[in-house]
């Protein structure tokens, strides 16, 4: 869906709209304490084979191409993913009842080449330890630029096993595509679209990971 999507995008009559160069298929953990609170929650991305090659062609790993990585090689890919500049949310956004939760820088990463392709996971710890007890945790990856499609193919499941209820939402593709066809529209085609104010599109495509827990 996240290609046929890009591809979409790109066959628009404005160049300079967004569109996805990276593919990551994503999976989430997310961890309660003994007491219910949310502890942390563990990021798994698997990028697609031609970024994958480009990681290991740049960081001059795998050099006979025969997919068994060194133990220097695997360091040098260990972490090579978690450079983050301040400020940066790690494409994850998490909110309680839609109030936002603070979460730690990347923790604890690993990375592996399979198939061709990368994998790698981080923890981020979950600033406060919030209760989940009546309440409703929601968990958004995406790059707001859509320079990357995060799409949530991989497993998404709750550790230790509780009464909450997780659900993937998944966005309404169609309706947002035609709200931006229909944006588009407005504009001329020669027209900057950075003047015109055109929103940041990455959220719209967003599955939502929710976790309802009742009340204790």
């Amino acid at each position: 869906m996240k290609r046929l999507l890009a591809i979409l995008l790109c066959t628009t009559p404005f160049p300079a709209l967004a569109h996805p160069h990276i593919f990551v298929d994503t999976g989430v953990e997310i961890t309660m304490d003994e007491a219910g609170a949310l502890s942390h929650v563990k990021i798994t991305w698997t990028y697609d084979e031609y970024y994958s090659l480009l990681i290991t062609e740049d960081l001059k790993i795998d050099q006979d191409f025969d997919g068994v990585l060194t133990d220097e090689d695997n360091a040098l890919l260990t972490g090579f993913d978690m450079n983050w500049t301040p400020g940066f949310n790690g494409d994850l956004v998490a909110l309680l009842d839609d109030a936002p939760l603070e979460l730690s820088g990347p923790q604890v990463p690993t990375a592996i080449l399979r198939n061709g392709r990368i994998t790698t996971t981080h923890v981020r710890q979950v600033k406060g330890t919030p209760s989940l007890a009546g309440h409703v945790l929601s968990l958004l990856a995406y790059d707001e630029t859509y320079y990357t499609a995060y799409d949530v193919t991989l497993p998404v499941k709750i550790e230790p096993a509780s009464t909450c209820t997780l659900d993937k939402i998944a966005p309404d593709i169609d309706g947002e595509l035609e709200q931006m066809r229909q944006m588009l529209l407005t504009i001329n085609a020669d027209a900057d679209l950075e003047e015109n104010e055109i929103p940041l599109i990455g959220g719209r495509f967003a599955t939502e990971i929710r976790v309802s827990c009742p009340a204790s």
